[in-house]
C-alpha cells in the first residue's frame, strides 16, 4: 500500500534524526542536523529516490544541508527543482561561520521543504521559514517535531531558559544507598562505567560536591572512552547554585552532569534545576550509609535497560 503525503515525511524525517545523531559529540555548540534530499514518486518512477543526504559533521564546517547538496551527482542536480528537503531543524536564515542554509535552499531551485522544528536561537526563530517561503517554497513544519526537540533538548534548553540541560546522576543499592557506611563503594559494573564515561564525552561539564570530591577523590574524565574530557566543576558552600549556573551559562556550557553527593543532587532539585535524572540501581544489600535521594513524583520513566545485573533507568519532567 502506498504511503501518504505525511507517512512519508515522517520516513525521510527519521532519516534526518539518523543522520544528525552522527554529529552527537563534534557539532556542539551548534545542534545536531540532519538533511535528506528526495525526488518524489512520479507516474515513470513509481517511487521516491533519495538524491543526497548530509548532518552537521563538526562545528565551524558545512551544515547538514550544505552537506546534503554536495551529495547530490552532477547527473542529479537538474531534478532539485523537482525535489523536496527534510531538515531535522529550521535552516539558518544569518551569516556565521557558513552563509546562510536558506539562502543555499533557494539558490538551488528546491521545491518544497519539510522541516522538524524551529530554531529558538535568536537569529533564527523562524527566519529561515519565512525566507524560503518568501521565495515560493512549499514549507511544511512540525513533522515529527517532539523527537526533532528532544534530539537538541541541550541546545534548546540552553537557548530557551538560559542555563546547561542539567542531568542528574547517581548509582545506588537495591536498599538506596550510594555507599557503605559513608565510606565509597562500587556500585557500577564494567558496562555501566563505560555508558558513564560515553555520557561524560557527550557533554560540556561535570560536577560534585565537595565532600564527594574530598572523600572519593573521583578523576571525573572519560578514561574508558573517546573525545574530550567534561570540564570539572566542584560546588563549595560559599558559591550559590544561582550564581553557578549564571556562570556556566556565560561561558557557553549547554549540557552539565552532577554526579553527587546526595546533598548536592538535593540542592539542584529544591532548586528546580533539573532535566533529566539516570539512576543505575544494583541488586546489592549494603543496610547503611548516605542515602540517594528519593525519585520525584513529576518525573516520567523515558527507558529503563539492564546492563549485567544493573538497571539504569532514566527520568524526565512529566508534561
Amino acid at each position: 500500500m502506498a504511503m501518504n503525503q505525511q507517512e512519508t515525511d515522517e520516513k525521510y524525517m527519521r532519516r534526518c534524526l539518523q543522520l544528525a545523531a552522527n554529529g552527537r559529540q563534534n557539532a556542539k555548540p551548534n545542534p545536531m542536523v540532519g538533511a535528506v534530499i528526495v525526488l518524489p514518486a512520479s507516474s515513470q518512477t513509481g517511487k521516491d529516490r533519495i538524491l543526497g543526504e548530509g548532518y552537521h559533521i563538526r562545528c565551524g564546517e558545512g551544515h547538514a544541508e550544505v552537506n546534503a547538496f554536495a551529495s547530490v551527482s552532477a547527473a542529479d542536480e537538474p531534478l532539485l527543482n523537482q525535489a523536496t528537503i527534510y531538515v531535522s531543524l529550521e535552516p539558518c536564515s544569518h551569516y556565521g561561520k557558513t552563509p546562510p542554509c536558506a539562502d543555499l535552499i533557494v539558490r538551488k531551485g528546491i521545491r518544497r521543504c519539510v522541516v522538524g522544528c524551529v530554531d529558538p536561537f535568536a537569529e533564527v526563530q523562524g527566519r529561515g521559514i519565512r525566507k524560503l517561503r518568501d521565495a515560493g517554497i512549499e514549507v511544511t513544519v512540525g513533522v515529527l517535531e517532539k523527537e526533532c526537540r528532544f534530539l537538541n533538548r541541550r541546545f534548546l534548553t540552553f537557548h530557551r531558559e538560559h542555563r546547561p540541560f542539567i542531568i542528574l546522576k547517581w548509582a545506588q543499592s537495591a536498599d538506596g544507598y550510594i555507599d557503605k557506611d559513608f565510606q565509597p563503594v562500587q556500585i557500577s559494573n564494567t558496562q555501566t562505567q563505560l555508558l558513564s564515561h560515553k555520557l561524560r564525552a557527550e557533554e560540556d561539564a561535570i560536577l560534585v560536591g565537595r565532600t564527594t570530591y574530598d572523600r572519593d577523590h573521583p578523576q571525573l574524565n572519560i578514561r574508558h572512552w573517546s573525545g574530550t574530557d567534561p570540564k570539572r566543576i566542584v560546588l563549595t558552600h560559599d558559591r550559590p547554585l544561582p550564581q553557578l549556573i549564571e556562570d556556566l551559562y556565560l561561558q557557553g556550557i549547554q549540557s552539565l552532569i552532577v554526579e553527587g553527593g546526595a546533598k548536592t543532587h538535593q540542592s539542584f532539585i529544591d532548586a528546580g534545576w533539573w532535566d533529566e535524572i539516570r539512576v543505575e540501581t544494583a541488586p546489592v544489600i549494603l543496610g547503611n550509609g548516605t542515602r540517594a535521594v528519593r525519585i520525584l513524583a513529576d518525573c516520567h520513566l523515558v527507558s529503563q535497560q539492564q546492563y549485567g545485573q544493573n538497571t539504569l533507568a532514566v527520568y524526565v519532567r512529566s508534561c
